[in-house]
């Protein structure tokens, strides 16, 4: 990994490790979907002038098909499901069932018939960071929290899925762009969910709460994926899911530092083998392509395109 790699990916790391703890403090009187229609509609207003500034609105528009079909993949169900699970779900719990986002990322690669060409070194990486995973976890969920689960698996899923559908359909289009009109389609696609669940707030929320939702919007959304379109130019949408290991001891740290939520001996371990787990999953394949002469060659997700240029 590049020296640029690695500043955005502790960047992001940092950024998108934190986003738990004020979900967690923002649903204890916000609906979880006005939280992420609130969400939405900020990180829009922030990144929309921008991307019309710069011109990058009308070559998004053409795609709207597959920017509807990403906005709602990685914003408008992850979002949801993620804070109605955090409901009841510790923060820092919420950010260690995420870890598994790159296992499935691999998964859906070959469902869409491509080959990412992970070494053995990944696959030990990818293999240490679900054991770090299950370390911190342990024994701490119990049956009752079994449908939290269930909506976090939507959010694993989607948060896999997403930059991979990125890459292959709309990897030559401004990333500013995307973004801005993806958070603008989800927020217009929350009004109606909100207005049919009742999930209007009846009173003025307090100042941690409207705190926690301000910097969901403008750290954690517009600026996060801002930080997202850099790293995938730099090391791949594959391997960029990899970030999901350092979100984990992230979301711990917050958790125990403002919540009191608890730190054992399997959070120790766990952190351990998620930060070697996630220095071996980034590292990558130096060797040779190899294609046998009468093979169609199918190239990786992460190389099959030039991800898209980071804003400017």
């Amino acid at each position: 990994m590049t020296r640029r790699g690695l500043v955005l990916f502790i960047a992001l790391g940092v950024v998108w490790g934190v986003p738990y703890l004020f979900i967690k403090i923002a649903v204890g009187e916000l609906s979880p979907e006005f939280l992420a229609l609130a969400r939405c509609a900020l990180a829009a207003a922030l990144l929309l002038p921008i991307a019309l500034h710069r011109n990058a609105v009308r070559s998004v528009l053409v795609r709207w098909r597959p920017l509807l079909i990403f906005a709602v993949i990685e914003i408008v169900l992850p979002w949801y499901f993620l804070g109605a699970a955090e409901v009841r779900l510790p923060s820092s719990t919420t950010g260690l069932l995420l870890s598994s986002i790159p296992i499935v990322a691999v998964g859906i690669a070959f469902l869409m018939g491509r080959r990412d060409r992970l070494t053995g070194r990944n696959w030990v990486g990818i293999a240490l960071g679900t054991a770090g995973v299950a370390a911190i976890v342990g024994f701490e969920i119990d049956a009752s929290d079994s449908g939290s689960v269930a909506m976090l698996i939507v959010v694993v899923v989607g948060y896999a899925l997403g930059p991979a559908i990125l890459s292959r359909y709309m990897h030559d289009l401004p990333g500013v762009g995307v973004m801005a009109l993806a958070l603008t389609a989800s927020a217009l696609i929350y009004v109606p969910v909100v207005a049919v669940t009742g999930g209007w707030p009846t009173e003025v929320p307090s100042a941690p709460v409207i705190s926690a939702v301000l910097v969901l919007a403008v750290l954690c959304s517009a600026v996060a994926f801002l930080l997202m379109f850099a790293l995938i130019a730099e090391i791949g949408p594959i391997r960029m899911t990899a970030i999901t290991y350092v979100n984990p001891a992230v979301a711990v740290i917050a958790g125990a530092l403002v919540l009191s939520e608890p730190i054992t001996i399997f959070t120790v371990v766990g952190f351990a083998l998620i930060l070697l787990g996630c220095a071996l999953v980034t590292q990558p394949d130096r060797r040779p392509p190899t294609i046998a002469a009468d093979a169609v060659p199918v190239p990786a997700i992460a190389d099959e395109v030039a991800p898209p240029p980071p804003p400017r």
